[in-house]
């Protein structure tokens, strides 16, 4: 009896010194006091140091996109660290390449801030900002894609480029553990400024899209941040491809928002492809463009078309419907939006065509 005693002592005494280790080590080694933060060698900040730079960041209202919530695994958070960032990580190296090492980019959620820190950030992000707005309606697209709208708190406005997404904060729900981030292009005119419309396909466990299509009410606040995203609409006179599968028609339904809006006058084509016809939504609003816009040609593609079907659209892939139907890719730029093979397919036939691939903007997902 007493030999037990004497070691439920001994564990309890070694777990209250290790304890107290702990703490001294936090409020010691792990106290690093105020340190300088430079951005861009011209904005300058006096931080806490111990945190990471994504979280350092957020606290002074400066949002990068991290679609994980700072957790190390999606390697959105990239900021160039010029001084002070210390030795990468076997956790940064995953998401960097040599480019990256080369040019000292960082995942800023696994950078620790310890001392003085010198970092460049892209401009625009300095106008990224965070929003709690309300759900102001839901509509059924297709029975896996929805399309939700956002209202901005009284008084707010947010602006973007047609073509940019937001981040959409997916809190704690029954079944889910951990808050996080996703990116959702937007889908509404950049001419709205009160309010934000996103295009949201249901992922089968994914986090962000039970969040949406399972558990968000109409009613419900939700945090959003951005804009962020260098795929967007260019001003010029070239002829516009427009080429989209999927819920990556939201961004393109933007630029087309926009172009009407501000009456472009722009010759335009948009290739949307689905496996089935019934994958296909929004198609009364693109026949009525065809009608508003300048120049304007819709061409819907499906690529399962089965005998007895009564489609009278293009039958194949995206990429089969712009070999046929366009002859070369002089004068031209293209937006895409959707799937990596869809987009690589795509561009692949465009530069076969003579479009240069600087002309080529897209969105991979």
């Amino acid at each position: 009896m007493n030999t037990i005693l004497m070691t439920t002592l001994s564990i309890t005494a070694i777990s209250a010194l290790f304890a107290l280790l702990l703490t001294i080590a936090d409020r010691t080694i792990g106290n690093y006091g105020e340190v300088s933060l430079t951005i861009n060698d011209d904005k300058q900040f006096t931080i806490e140091g111990g945190n990471s730079l994504l979280s350092s960041l957020i606290d002074e209202k400066i949002f990068i996109p991290s679609a994980c919530g700072g957790k190390g695994t999606c390697g959105y958070c990239k900021v160039q660290v010029d001084e002070g960032g210390g030795p990468v990580l076997q956790t940064e190296l995953t998401f960097l390449d040599e480019e990256d090492l080369k040019n000292n980019i960082r995942l800023s959620c696994q950078c620790k801030v310890k001392q003085d820190m010198k970092i460049h950030i892209p401009e625009e992000l300095f106008n990224v900002k965070e929003f709690e707005a309300n759900i102001e309606s839901i509509t059924d697209l297709t029975p896996i894609i929805k399309q939700v709208r956002i209202k901005l708190s009284k008084g707010e406005e947010i602006s973007f480029k047609a073509g940019q997404y937001m981040q959409l904060k997916a809190p704690l729900y029954e079944g889910n553990n951990e808050e996080v981030y996703r990116a959702y292009s937007i889908a509404s005119s950049p001419m709205e400024k009160d309010s934000i419309e996103l295009v949201i396909g249901y992922v089968p466990e994914g986090i962000a899209t039970t969040y949406v299509h399972q558990h968000l009410q109409v009613g419900d606040k939700v945090t959003i941040n951005g804009p962020y995203g260098d795929f967007y609409y260019q001003d010029n006179d070239r002829e516009m491809i427009l080429v989209a599968v999927g819920t990556g028609v939201a961004p393109i339904l933007s630029i087309l928002k926009w172009m009407k809006s501000n009456d472009i006058k722009r010759k335009a084509k948009f290739y949307f492809g689905a496996k089935t016809e019934g994958d296909l939504f929004f198609l009364d609003y693109f026949k009525e463009l065809e009608d508003t816009l300048y120049d304007f040609e819709f061409i819907p593609c499906i690529s399962r078309v089965k005998e007895g079907d009564e489609w009278r659209g293009f039958s194949g892939r995206v990429n089969n419907a712009i070999e046929e139907f366009i002859e070369d890719g002089k004068n031209k730029e293209a937006y895409l939006c959707g799937n990596e093979p869809m987009i690589n397919s795509v561009i692949k036939v465009l530069t076969e065509k003579g479009m240069p691939e600087e002309l080529i903007y897209y969105d991979k997902f």
